[in-house]
């Protein structure tokens, strides 16, 4: 975890989310180790998905939920959900693009858990909560506490590291575990 600074309020139950939520995030690095840029950009199945990619769609969840407990919904989901421009930024959000490397990903994302390590040692509380934005994925009218946030972060990282096993497996063989 990243260093914390004389604000830090780190109960037992903030030490032991940010410590699940940073084991997830290794898993997701360890798989990536050894690749070359041109590996990890590869599509390794049917689907969109692609190592590189990945990381930098954690990166960019992990910080757009961050953003959510510190000034809540910034935008109707269930709009974005019918836009087609939206969906194609969604997919971008899953590919190198450009000159993006996975060094460079990987540094992105290194400072995204920084930010958000940092930022959850300092909240008052885990019960400060936000309205979730409209969507057809949440219930109506339902709020998250910062605690609910911590929570999807780990499960959302846990579940795309088992997407980066299989694209892994399917590129070269290799398993981050077993």
């Amino acid at each position: 975890m990243a260093a914390m600074t004389e604000n830090t309020v780190l109960d037992a139950e903030r030490t032991s989310f940010l410590r699940v939520l940073e084991e997830q995030r290794d898993f997701l690095r360890f798989t990536l180790k050894g690749l070359d840029d041109e590996q990890a950009a590869r599509r390794t199945t049917v689907s969109e998905l692609t190592l590189g990619g990945l990381v930098k769609h954690v990166t960019q969840v992990e910080r757009n939920w961050i953003r959510f407990i510190r000034e809540g919904a910034l935008h109707d989901a269930e709009t974005a959900y019918e836009d087609p421009a939206s969906w194609e930024e969604q997919a971008k959000s899953f590919r190198l693009i450009g000159d993006e490397t996975l060094a460079g990903v990987l540094e992105d994302y290194e400072r995204a858990a920084g930010e958000t390590d940092r930022f959850v040692a300092q909240l008052p509380d885990l019960e400060v909560g936000r309205r979730l934005p409209k969507a057809p994925w949440f219930p109506e009218d339902t709020s998250w506490s910062a605690r609910d946030v911590l929570l999807h972060l780990i499960r959302e990282t846990a579940q795309h590291c088992g997407h980066a096993d299989i694209l892994r497996e399917a590129l070269d063989g290799q398993k981050t575990m077993g």
